[in-house]
Parts: C-alpha cells; structure tokens; sequence
C-alpha cells in the first residue's frame, strides 16, 4: 500500500519543488516534495503534494503549516485524496456539435 501524501494548495507560481521541501522539512525528514506544472507551459498549477518518511508528520503538517505564508502566499495543507477509479473519456470527432463531424464546411446537397 502506498503512503498518504499531503496535498498543498494555493502555491505561488514561484515555488519550487526545492522550496517546498526546505519548508516542510521544519516538520520532519521529506521524502518527497512536487509542484505540479502544466504539460505545455511548464508553469506551476499552483498546487503540490509532499510525502513524510514518517506518516506521522502529515497530521503535524496540516495542524502546523496550514494557514501559513509560502513564498508570499498563504498556502492549504491537507490529506491527500485517493486517486478514484474514473471511467474513461472517450474522444470522437463528433461531440453532439450539429452533426457534421465538428467541421465548419457543410457540403451542398444539389
């Protein structure tokens, strides 16, 4: 089974995963710490998740660092959510837009 992450929101498009390692290691050894960034931009989403060696630090975490200021912004510290099995998006060329496949061209029925 794997370990409970913390999920940091409200980040500053600043932080890094560096600087929010440094932070949450007041708490305790970090095993990890990752800013999510977007695929194509590779900005910062604005939200994170950091992993204790320890569980027990995830409780002092939230009771200790939320609320607190982050890089000039005051940061949400909570348990993480487990990943929920969802059903899978399908894709089709035709989304129930007017039925002529999405495209602007309409082809002339002389």
């Amino acid at each position: 089974m794997s370990k409970q992450n913390l999920f940091i929101g409200s980040l500053a498009y600043a932080t890094t995963d560096d600087t929010l390692k440094a932070f949450f290691e007041q708490i305790g050894p970090v095993e990890s710490a990752r800013v999510i960034t977007d695929r194509d931009s590779g900005r910062s989403k604005g939200f994170g998740f950091v992993e204790y060696v320890n569980e027990d630090d995830n409780q002092k975490a939230v009771d200790q660092l939320d609320g607190k200021d982050l890089d000039g912004r005051t940061i949400n510290v909570g348990l993480a959510r487990a990943k929920e099995d969802r059903p899978r998006r399908e894709f089709s060329g035709n989304n129930d837009r007017g039925g002529n496949g999405g495209g602007s061209f309409r082809q002339r029925s002389w």
